[in-house]
């Protein structure tokens, strides 16, 4: 039975995040969106567990690519877009699997009894990164696209998670708590070098490069609240984007990292906005008093997909990037969540 419960596991893996039958795509009810292409990979509960599917970007074409009774989530698309990297339970752990967009080609990455979790491609999709429990607490590991050469390359006792690769892929960002609290650190792709960048009493999570690697976006708890942040690669100038007292996180570049989207409950639930990268020229896109979050942007900088709970679930919408168009894309009882477009 589908309740409100699979709604909140869902959106949990989601968050995590710093997340093959046909169905019928959904309807534009507040608005027609220009036309987008590529594909839209999401995760759905609609078979009685969380599913990895694949859509075109008007909703058309919904196809369970996993189809497995255990839960599979947090699809991530290599950069070429020939595959989906995603997590599985259908082991009895967490596993890092692969599959190809049309459902074929499926395979188990890391094979090992611990959880591996947050799969990350480097730039030029010979890579993935991971986390892995399997030393006794979390670590950053890399491997090759095809499993092999799993490394450790974070190597220390306290939790290290959330890696995030920089443009050029010589260097990667993660989250350690090592120093008593949760900071931001940098190493180079082979694990050396690890850097604290943040080195500041307060939690900071969820690094993310922008498109020409001069900058890192992060969410920090150091104003009493989560705020946006960003910083250079060395930890230098960093400076507060958002600067409410609202809770602002889940931070996307655009491709051409001219902008940022995130969520923001500064106006009493969850709504997405836009700005700048120096903080000005903030927008609110998604004006509703259902909570709106989740922001991914399509390759051409042209939209943006989204999910909101606006019909009484979780669905995934399509807006254009000005906030109009805004269009359902799943239209299904169960939750949908966790778009991630296709490069």
């Amino acid at each position: 039975m589908k309740t409100a419960s699979a709604a909140m596991a869902l959106l949990l893996v989601v968050c995590l995040a710093m997340l093959t039958a046909a169905c019928g795509g959904g309807g534009g009810e507040d608005g027609e969106s220009t036309s987008a292409t590529g594909k839209i990979a999401f995760v759905s509960s609609r078979d009685d567990n969380l599913e990895i599917y694949v859509m075109d970007v008007d909703g058309s074409g919904q196809t369970n690519l996993t189809d497995n009774p255990a839960d599979d989530d947090a699809p991530v698309w290599s950069p070429d877009g020939t595959r989906i990297a995603f997590i599985s339970s259908r082991d009895g752990n967490s596993e890092v699997y692969v599959v190809n967009p049309d459902g074929s080609g499926l395979t188990n990455l890391t094979d090992n009894p611990a959880d591996d979790l947050t799969p990350v491609w480097s730039p030029d999709g010979v890579r993935i990164a991971f986390t892995s429990s399997r030393d006794g607490n979390s670590e950053v590991y890399v491997m090759n696209a095809d499993g092999s050469g799993q490394t450790n390359l974070t190597n220390n006792p306290a939790s290290d998670w959330a890696p995030a690769w920089s443009p050029d892929g010589t260097r990667v960002a993660f989250v350690s708590s090592r120093d008593g609290n949760y900071e931001v650190y940098v190493m180079n792709a082979d694990g050396s070098g690890q850097t604290n960048l943040t080195n500041n009493v307060a939690d900071e999570v969820a690094p993310l490069w922008s498109p020409d690697g001069s900058r890192i976006a992060f969410t920090s708890a150091r104003d009493e609240n989560f705020e946006i942040y960003v910083m250079n690669p060395d930890g230098s100038d960093q400076t507060n984007l958002t600067n409410d007292p609202g809770y602002d996180s889940i931070a996307a570049w655009s491709p051409d990292g001219s902008r940022v989207a995130f969520d923001s409950d500064r106006h009493g639930n969850l709504d997405v906005f836009i700005m700048n990268v120096d903080g000005s020229g903030l927008t609110r896109l998604t004006d509703h008093p259902a909570d709106d979050g989740v922001p991914a942007w399509s390759s051409e900088i042209t939209h943006i997909a989204f999910m909101s709970d606006r019909d009484g679930n979780l669905d995934i919408y399509v807006m254009d990037v000005d906030g109009s168009g805004q269009t359902r894309l799943t239209d299904d009882p169960a939750p949908d969540g966790g778009p991630a477009w296709s490069p």
